[in-house]
């Protein structure tokens, strides 16, 4: 570990800080329907969408209208972008011919888009149009970050209304979303990034000859507008199939920062937008210091692990840097960084191989993900994860104290512990079950690279990152029908089983009458609220992913010590 490694991670850190309180302020007043300074110019646009889909945004919704409008809605986009897979091969923008894709490959990769997962069993470079990249899979980029935002911002009105039956309106919620947050910030991003070197063309891939003499196509196409709102809407899914370690994603330094500060930027902000909601800042600031507490201890395990190597390595007494996976453009600090942030949310975007990580330095990744992706997490799941966390929080500490348990002055009664409990189960249910019967089965462990622990780990991060909708992969993991067809499935009720329990939690919160506030009261802004908030997320995913975790990435690590390697 380096001080230039610190220092880096802090400047990322302090850059997202800064931009926290700005830009949640900024989202609130959208949400709100206030004046912003894009008005004049979004505002008629706005209104124009809401005539031509007669959508009337005075109307509120309750949380089943919610829920169906966000079900509605991700049903036709699935079978939107499933058409145009299947049938790009016939349509417009597809230079270099790229045929159709397979039934089961398409079902996976329009599951994992409409679902913000962007987990890809593909080469986009060899396998994507550039009408297929930009309406299809960019498409969603921006619709499916928006709808996570739409669920946070409804959970939001719930807490701090009272005695209420409607949480918004989904339609207004996620146009609004898209028109005046992702657009603008993704317009002035991809302009960035097309500076810094970023492709954005519709040329056909030209043919370079290196200096061997061997033939090497060139990608090409609409990469910097794609690549923007894969990291500023936690998507992941890069333009070409090494994602953000190719230079033609991610070229320079400066590149990398931004991707980086992207990553975060909106799942950070979404605190201080909660704590404009519920008139009470503490509340969103006590969310973001168990965000950063999370945060900081994942990266500091993970930055370790990468800096002393592999053990089995310095028993040959071989010397060096652990670079095993790494760009040498970034180092050891950016890409533990970049890991631990891409799976504290549920971006996925990568720019070193987990795989080639050590034990420990891949197992960090992999628990962010079974803890729910609630560090800063993805825009909006993050927030609306981390509440239910706290719900089970004041729920335990009512217990302790031996009194009805409260939060923002409403009473968690046993209806608002079962939503909770029912949404944390999800990710757990849906990534050991399918781990274990692929584990088992011929079918999984079929296009398996590796055996032993190291390829348990590789099934076990693969279901954990499609069920908490990451993307991001152990690699060493080949795609065939059954990785198609249940990793898809997976990738489903990882997002729409957790989003139903939570607009009902919603619903149920916003008709509640707050209580007063008593010297008994639990304090969700102090700093024992925060702890034992950090105690709960860690000690759940601890308790459910251990003996699984013990399997894979932790017996790993002690075999290396004994010089076993897989």
């Amino acid at each position: 570990m380096t001080i230039v490694g610190w220092l880096q991670a802090a400047l990322v850190f302090a850059l997202v800080c800064l931009l926290v309180k700005p830009v949640g302020a900024y989202m609130a007043r959208v949400f709100e329907g206030e004046r912003v300074f894009l008005t004049p110019v979004i505002g008629p646009v706005e209104r124009l969408i809401y005539r031509l889909c007669r959508i009337n945004p005075a109307r509120e919704m309750g949380w089943k209208g919610y829920a169906f409008a966000v079900i509605a809605f991700s049903l036709v986009s699935f079978a939107y972008l499933y058409a145009l897979l299947r049938l790009q091969a016939f349509l417009p923008l597809n230079p270099q011919g790229f045929g159709n894709l397979a039934p089961d490959l398409a079902w996976n990769t329009a599951i994992s888009f409409m679902t913000n997962t962007n987990w890809q069993f593909y080469s986009g470079e060899s396998t994507m149009s550039y009408l297929s990249q930009m309406a299809g899979l960019a498409w969603h980029n921006f619709v499916s970050a928006g709808m996570g935002i739409a669920i946070a911002i409804a959970l939001m009105r719930a807490l701090a209304r009272r005695q209420m039956s409607t949480i918004g309106n989904f339609w207004v919620d996620l146009t609004r979303c898209t028109l005046y947050v992702l657009l603008p910030i993704a317009f002035v991003g991809a302009l960035v990034l097309l500076w810094q070197g970023v492709p954005q063309n519709f040329d056909a891939y030209p043919t370079a000859t290196t200096m061997e003499s061997a033939k090497q196509s060139i990608p090409m196409g609409p990469m910097a507008s794609q690549e923007i709102i894969k990291e500023l809407g936690t998507n992941g899914g890069g333009f070409v199939n090494a994602n953000s370690a190719s230079p033609w994603e991610n070229p320079t330094g400066l590149s990398n920062l931004i991707e980086l500060v992207c990553i975060f930027m909106l799942g950070g902000a979404l605190t201080y937008t909660f704590g404009r909601y519920v008139k009470d800042q503490r509340q969103g600031w006590a969310l973001f210091a168990a965000m950063t507490t999370l945060f900081v201890g994942g990266f500091v395990a993970a930055y370790a692990a990468e800096a002393a190597g592999n053990p089995a390595v310095h028993a040959l007494g071989v010397a060096g840097a652990n670079m095993e996976g790494k760009e040498t453009r970034f180092g050891i600090a950016a890409s533990a960084l970049f890991a631990t942030m891409t799976t504290g949310t549920s971006c996925g975007a990568v720019n070193a191989m987990h795989d080639s990580f050590t034990a420990l330095g891949g197992l960090i990744p992999l628990f962010n993900m079974q803890m729910g992706e609630v560090v800063f997490g993805g825009v909006g799941s993050g927030f609306y994860g981390i509440i239910y966390y706290a719900v089970l929080t004041v729920f335990i500490a009512g217990l302790m104290v031996g009194r009805t348990p409260e939060y923002l002055g409403k009473k968690i009664e046993r209806r608002e512990v079962q939503l909770a409990i029912l949404a944390a189960l999800i990710v757990p249910v849906f990534a050991l079950v399918p781990a274990g019967i692929a584990s088992v089965l011929p079918a999984g462990t079929a296009t398996l690279n590796n055996g032993g622990p190291h390829g348990f780990s590789e099934i076990l991060y693969a279901y954990s990152s499609m069920v908490n909708n990451n993307g991001s992969a152990f690699a060493g993991l080949s795609p065939n029908t059954w990785w198609n067809i249940s990793g898809g499935v997976v990738m489903l009720f990882g997002r729409i089983a957790i989003m139903i329990p939570v607009l009902a939690l919603a619903g149920s919160l916003v008709a509640k009458q707050a209580v007063a506030t008593t010297a008994g009261t639990f304090r969700t802004t102090s700093p024992i609220f925060v702890v034992l908030l950090i105690g709960v997320i860690v000690i759940v995913g601890a308790l459910t992913f251990f003996p699984a975790d013990a399997l894979g990435p932790i017996v790993e690590h002690l075999l290396n010590l004994q010089g076993k390697t897989f």
